[in-house]
């Protein structure tokens, strides 16, 4: 069994991305309502949370709710929320006691009034950590995030702020919704399905990409483990040739 002692810690992913999926599935497997399903979810996120600050994975980023999840049943999003809420309380001191900063990433705003408020304090309160950076992504979408960067460097080409000719990756960078944030070395999807799901398009152009059935609730610190290494023993060349990283 691979545990934690298995981890190069010298070769951790800066910035580890989940999408996290399969919560429905487990719930009916488990002959219950969806947010059954969801309200185990939290707790894996929980472990796996704690599971990164062992390893001193700097950035980890949480699909947590996309901007196509509006779509599903009210009851469903109610639920989501509720939990978003009662989460963020009962985790603010495991935040502080692990040096963990709270980030958020998509369209705020158009969070339930109790959840925008319960977020940006707890973004507040531990705005001063220096520990991993944990980046939710809440009404999220990267189609959404590359177009208002667009609209906003168009408009600022427009009033002769930004010349055309000097647009370039950082300038479109400083534009997303992670400008504070490095570029994903790990993205890990749950579940069995392979798709990227309009999460993070720009942010994963190099990414190493792991694929597991095990569904959301079901995904423990071994899994996670067995992910780390997975992606250590993958050789990274960023365009170059094999002989060029020697």
């Amino acid at each position: 069994m691979n545990t934690l002692e298995n981890i190069d810690k010298t070769k951790v992913p800066n910035h580890l991305a989940i999408i996290m999926d399969g919560n429905g599935r487990w719930a009916k497997q488990h002959g219950k309502m969806r947010v059954f399903g969801h309200e185990n979810g939290v707790k894996t996120v929980r472990n796996v949370v704690e599971s990164c600050v062992k390893m001193k994975i700097p950035y980890l980023t949480l699909y947590t709710f996309s901007t196509e999840n509006w779509k599903r049943p009210k009851f469903e999003i109610d639920t989501l929320m509720r939990l978003l809420v009662s989460s963020l309380r009962k985790e603010l001191p495991t935040f502080m006691d692990n040096g963990i900063k709270l980030n958020t990433i998509g369209n705020i705003a158009s969070l339930p009034k109790r959840a925008h408020k319960e977020l940006l304090e707890v973004i507040k309160k531990t705005s001063n950590n220096t520990g991993m950076t944990l980046t939710l992504a809440l009404s999220y979408g990267a189609r959404e995030e590359l177009k208002n960067a667009i609209q906003e460097i168009s408009s600022k080409v427009k009033n002769n702020i930004i010349s055309s000719e000097n647009i370039d990756e950082t300038i479109i960078n400083n534009h997303l919704y992670t400008h504070d944030l490095p570029d994903v070395d790990l993205l890990i999807r749950t579940s069995g399905e392979h798709r990227i799901s309009n999460f993070l398009l720009w942010q994963i152009a190099y990414a190493e990409l792991y694929f597991t059935n095990v569904l959301w609730p079901d995904f423990t610190e071994q899994h996670l483990v067995e992910a780390i290494l997975n992606y250590q023993n993958r050789e990274r060349r960023f365009g170059k040739t094999s002989e060029q990283l020697i």
